[in-house]
């Protein structure tokens, strides 16, 4: 990747996340978290498509706008054959991710390749087919990217990654490998929630083994510091957001909480969330060499590989700032917007610049969803009444949605629908 254009990606994380003064508690940090936001976060996405296309309601004359993060759920919303989506990020490395599946999508061979690389993603042969197939027909920012070496890879290629486990790797592998680790040092293995054979099974091995953890006085020493939380992808100020969800002001008890959703609430059989965080991966041959697919992300399950193959064509991945982008469009072209939980990191001032844009490029009926990390709306008090009031809250949908959202990590799904 250029220099100049690594430049302008720190410089849009740093305002996205940098509140306070460089030399208080808070700003040392927010500075540490922008430091660590930099490689890679999220292998995996971690908001249910499922759910988002529900709420989303698309159609084949949909335009749409979304963060990328791991690039999955943008995938995963081509089943859903929209006209267009744009997928706007930070973080270079989940650009560069996001671009490799598009092009793993259109140039390998078939199903089985692309499955071997995304779903399973630790065997050489991978990066064979990265040469084979990929490499020359990726931009040049993408190929720099991958072809790059860092501290993180022990100087290997990036494109390594997919021969030793990508989802051991990203700040979150790392997060739940140390989560892992944490439990086998209290002689639990969360790997046994995946051989669980019914939910009573499930709800037992969490009461017994897992809810005692979030009482370890370590467990809980750790929890109630920002940083620990960074593996995850939560800046200082999401982290504020989060613990208020206990009355208590205990973030082990919201752990353990969100945790208990993940573990107890979904079939372990549909439930890919929680194969990544109890099985550190999806489920072996989950890719269903007779057809069927196990737990997958859509865009992984072998029925949905010809339709995304043709529609990979409709999706941009750019290293860019949501409102930013949303700048750049005329009025009223947009059907549907995907801000993840990007908003519990805003000022006001932020918010109001995006919902301004937001407001601005809508088409009657058009349909926002957020997630949060408490549960209520953040909006109201802090988005002028001028442009919420040209919105709809839909109240009972969203709460409705997000008891359905499998990967269980956030506090409230948020739905807002445009009157025109």
């Amino acid at each position: 990747m250029a220099h100049g254009t690594l430049t302008a990606s720190k410089k849009r994380l740093g305002n996205a996340v940098h509140r306070s003064e460089a030399t208080s508690r808070d700003g040392i940090l927010e500075r540490l978290f922008t430091f660590v936001f930099k490689g890679l976060v999220y292998p995996q996405i971690w908001e249910d498509p499922d759910v988002d296309m529900k709420a989303l309601r698309l159609t084949p004359d949909s335009r749409m706008i979304t963060i990328a993060s791991g690039g999955c759920n943008v995938m995963s919303y081509l089943t859903a054959n929209p006209a267009e989506i744009t997928a706007v990020d930070l973080n270079r490395a989940h650009v560069a991710l996001g671009r490799l599946k598009l092009a793993a999508a259109r140039y390998f061979p078939n199903y089985e390749t692309f499955y071997r690389f995304f779903g399973e993603a630790d065997e050489k042969a991978n990066v064979a087919a990265y040469h084979r197939f990929l490499k020359d027909n990726l931009d040049a920012e993408t190929l720099a990217y991958w072809e790059g070496r860092d501290l993180a890879n022990w100087g290997r290629k990036r494109i390594s990654l997919f021969s030793r486990d990508l989802y051991h790797h990203g700040l979150l592998g790392y997060f739940i490998g140390i989560g892992h680790l944490v439990a086998r040092l209290y002689g639990i293995d969360p790997r046994h929630m995946v051989k669980s054979k019914s939910l009573e099974e499930q709800r037992t091995f969490f009461d017994t083994a897992l809810a005692p953890l979030f009482d370890k006085r370590l467990v809980r020493w750790a929890t109630s510091k920002k940083m620990s939380l960074y593996g995850l992808g939560i800046p200082p100020a999401q982290y504020d957001a989060l613990v208020s969800a206990n009355a208590n002001g205990d973030m082990s008890a919201v752990l353990r909480q969100r945790l208990e959703k993940l573990a107890c609430d979904f079939s372990i059989r549909d439930n890919y969330f929680a194969w990544q965080a109890f099985g550190r991966g999806y489920a072996p041959d989950a890719g269903g060499s007779t057809g069927e697919s196990g737990p997958l992300p859509p865009y992984l399950k072998r029925q949905h590989f010809e339709q995304i193959r043709q529609r990979a064509g409709r999706v941009r991945v750019l290293n860019r700032n949501f409102t930013e982008h949303l700048q750049t469009l005329a009025g009223d072209t947009l059907d549907a917007y995907v801000l993840l939980d990007a908003q519990d990191w805003m000022t006001d001032h932020q918010l109001n610049a995006l919902w301004t844009e937001v407001t601005r490029t809508a088409r009657p009926g058009a349909r926002v969803i957020f997630r949060t990390a408490a549960e209520p709306t953040l909006l109201p008090g802090r988005v002028a009444d001028r442009l919420l009031d040209r919105w709809t809250y839909e109240e009972e949908e969203s709460l409705n949605l997000g008891g359905q959202d499998r990967s269980s990590i956030y506090g409230g799904f948020h739905l807002y629908i445009f009157k025109g």
